[in-house]
């Protein structure tokens, strides 16, 4: 029995590091060199080469190295049967709500406007914040810690999600309301999980439901995101502006349309990264628990995508 880590995109040295401190007795096999893939039991991947689990006829357990899992369940070539976890990690909240308030905070305070009176030595006064209404699409473990932040900042919030929920602590809305939601808000925040359900929910559609001069933040996965629907949105003003931390295309391209207006902010995929020093455990965890027989940490369900 041993555990592969498939991770071609990131540094897997720290994560190594942890294994060898906390968990020697794990066998390990590091991709590309795979020298036997039929004790592999149990994988830890992140943005996996589609195909590349095939190889392990043994596999029982994937292992997310982030919050998401998209990109596993992206990968049809794996088994329905194999169990699927995801991390979770109270620094990946903190994180993202950080970013999250940050992003509301200098569309409230209109940095960016302040920022180019100062480059053009303007003093105006007027207006100082915009009066805000958030709205938050997704609300699990990090939309609803959004929520529970920026309320208590005294910002007026309000949740949407796929499915009816008992006593929400925010005004909350589900299924067929998104239209109702939408209007009643001018700041939106994406936070929803990547299903065949939720790819490019962010659209031209969506957006004529918005009120006008709604502000788009989108912090969970580019695929959300219809990007050609964007600037002809926030050109007609119908959105105001964008705050982007996600893409379809990651380094965000050369020359792409993006990087040069002046009304879409954005940064390269870091509102909120893994800390291995608190995934690791977990992944250990799992490796333990599914070698004697018992229930599994974080598992996701297929069904729903998360």
């Amino acid at each position: 029995m041993s555990l592969a880590i498939i991770s071609p995109s990131r540094d897997i040295s720290p994560w190594l590091e942890i294994f060898k401190k906390e968990a020697p007795d794990i066998s390990l096999e590091i991709y590309p060199e795979i020298r036997h893939p039929n004790e592999v039991t149990v994988a830890m991947v992140w943005q996996h080469p589609k195909g590349t689990l095939a190889q392990f006829k043994n596999l029982r357990l994937i292992c997310s190295m982030g919050a998401g899992v998209d990109h596993i369940l992206g990968d049809e070539n794996i088994d329905k049967s194999i169990a699927i976890c995801r991390i979770v990690d109270p620094k990946l909240t903190f994180s993202m709500t950080n970013y999250v308030v940050m992003g509301v905070l200098n569309y409230h305070r209109q940095i960016q406007r302040f920022l180019a009176d100062k480059e053009n030595q303007k003093w105006d006064m007027n207006q100082p914040e915009l009066p805000v209404k958030i709205g938050v699409l997704g609300v699990g473990e990090l939309g609803g810690d959004v929520l529970d932040k920026l309320d208590y900042m005294g910002f007026e919030v309000l949740g949407y999600g796929n499915r009816p929920k008992k006593n929400f602590k925010f005004p909350y809305f589900y299924g067929d309301q998104l239209g109702e939601f939408l209007k009643q808000i001018n700041v939106l925040v994406c936070l929803l999980p990547l299903t065949p359900q939720t790819d490019g929910v962010l659209n031209a559609d969506l957006f004529r439901k918005c009120n006008k001069g709604t502000y788009l933040i989108n912090v969970a996965r580019g695929q959300h995101l219809i990007e050609e629907d964007l600037i002809p949105a926030i050109d007609e003003g119908i959105l105001s502006g964008a705050l982007l931390d996600v893409f379809r295309k990651e380094p965000l391209p050369e020359g792409h349309e993006f990087w040069r207006h002046p009304k879409i902010t954005f940064t390269p995929h870091i509102a909120s990264v893994t800390n291995p020093k608190a995934a690791a455990p977990q992944i250990i965890e799992n490796y333990r628990r599914l070698k004697e027989n018992r229930p599994l940490v974080n598992q996701i369900d297929r069904e729903r995508g998360y």
